[in-house]
């Protein structure tokens, strides 16, 4: 659905990095090749994503909200 503004566990706003995250994956997705690990824990040490709950709201996040709007 849409990204919760806040993480569950400890109340950071996460919502801004989320969008930020995703831009970054975009960017390594349009040269042809999947984000590595590293990759993304490097995208998350440089967005201050350092808990554990935090990176958790980022990595499983996914986004249908083109899928629903079609039946609302």
């Amino acid at each position: 659905m849409i990204i919760p503004v806040r993480c569950f566990s400890c109340g950071r706003v996460i919502a801004s990095d989320y969008v930020r995250f995703n831009e970054k994956m975009t960017e390594i997705r349009a040269s042809g090749r999947e984000p590595t690990p590293d990759e993304i824990a490097s995208t998350m040490d440089d967005l201050h994503l350092h808990r554990y709950c935090c990176r958790r709201m980022i990595l499983s996040h996914t986004d249908l909200i083109d899928e629903i709007l079609p039946f609302s």
